[in-house]
């Protein structure tokens, strides 16, 4: 069965900015940063080519725009694999596709209906073009997709989601693909600031939470969202499936509505993710399944609507250069009035 990740820690490159740099240039910053997993969130040939021969391990994705042709269409989706999946391999190393971002959940109930049938389009694809056993199929879900996350043993799927769910994970199960899930403590917070001590959602010390049904002890938030999956999975009858977070990360700025969006809350969380990734051990409910995370993201992105953090997710400035300080070095040296500013920043 294909496996779609190596080690505990990859990125998210994201591409929705005017200013960011070239394909060939991030894959030098992601040699440098010793970043080897990398997802997309299309299968653009600019980056595809870009990756060839490189050894990065790269996940592309099928837009939710296409989920609704490919679920209908088994050609389409034989097609787009075809294309964009066995016209790379294998000097460009993908090991995954994800189908459809945030499906289920969310408010497009025609999208989240034919999410299955896109899955099963495209897995049948790989198949017949005899690259199954290279690409992992996987869909990502947000926090949305649960109900009653706290504590995390009483988490399950929220009503609706449930009987979408369900035929999903047994078909994940039959082909060995993981749970995928977009987990943001930083949303949490900043949606909950009264209810969650900030220590908690930035790995800081903290007395954390404690779970009387399972009798666990929580030290950070990141694993609880984690074990409410692990509960909701065990809930619908999935309890040996693994869970993978597809992305997670914090914001360096933000709108006044989001004041945790600072570079030293954004620095504290991913130096302090990072330590806890890389120590190669799982969760309190899964003690032996090593965690592994996706960061978001690579690039602050200036093309991104909604929130103003949505646009300061970025390890990386547009030009290259880091964010904050979590050990990664930037694409050029900085001059040293710049880096001085960066450092009464933190």
């Amino acid at each position: 069965m294909a496996t779609a990740f190596t080690g505990t820690y990859g990125v998210n490159y994201g591409r929705i900015a005017d200013n960011i740099p070239s394909p060939e240039k991030v894959v030098t910053l992601l040699k440098a940063a010793k970043i080897k997993n990398v997802r997309i969130f299309d299968a653009d040939h600019s980056v595809l080519n870009a990756f060839k021969g490189t050894g990065l391990e790269l996940v592309i994705g099928l837009p939710n725009e296409y989920v609704k042709d490919m679920s209908a269409n088994a050609d389409h989706a034989l097609t787009w694999v075809k294309d964009n999946v066995k016209a790379f391999l294998p000097e460009t190393h993908i090991v995954g596709i994800a189908v459809g971002n945030e499906v289920l959940g969310g408010s497009d109930y025609d999208l989240a209906v034919a999410l299955l049938g896109a899955v099963k389009n495209i897995y049948n694809a790989t198949k017949k073009l005899g690259v199954d056993h290279v690409v992992q199929i996987s869909t990502a879900h947000s926090q949305g997709v649960f109900a009653n996350s706290y504590p995390p043993s009483s988490c399950i799927f929220k009503e609706g989601v449930d009987q979408l769910m369900k035929p999903l994970l047994e078909f994940f199960t039959q082909i060995g693909s993981p749970f995928c899930l977009n987990a943001y403590p930083f949303l949490a917070f900043t949606y909950n600031p009264g209810k969650i001590d900030i220590n908690y959602a930035l790995f800081e010390p903290t007395e954390g939470i404690y779970d009387e049904k399972t009798d666990l002890h929580y030290d950070n938030l990141l694993d609880a969202q984690i074990d409410a999956a692990y509960a909701a999975l065990e809930d619908a009858g999935f309890e040996k499936m693994e869970v993978i977070i597809t992305e997670t990360g914090w914001a360096s700025h933000g709108d006044q509505s989001e004041p945790a969006a600072t570079p030293s809350n954004a620095r504290t969380y991913h130096y302090n993710l990072r330590k806890r990734l890389a120590m190669r051990k799982g969760t309190p409910m899964r003690p032996r399944s090593m965690l592994k995370a996706y960061i978001f993201a690579l690039f602050n992105e200036n093309s991104k609507p909604g929130a103003g953090s949505e646009k300061y997710y970025g390890l990386f400035k547009a030009d290259g250069s880091i964010s904050y300080n979590i050990g990664f070095p930037g694409l050029k040296s900085s001059s040293a009035a710049s880096s001085r500013l960066s450092v009464k920043v933190l």
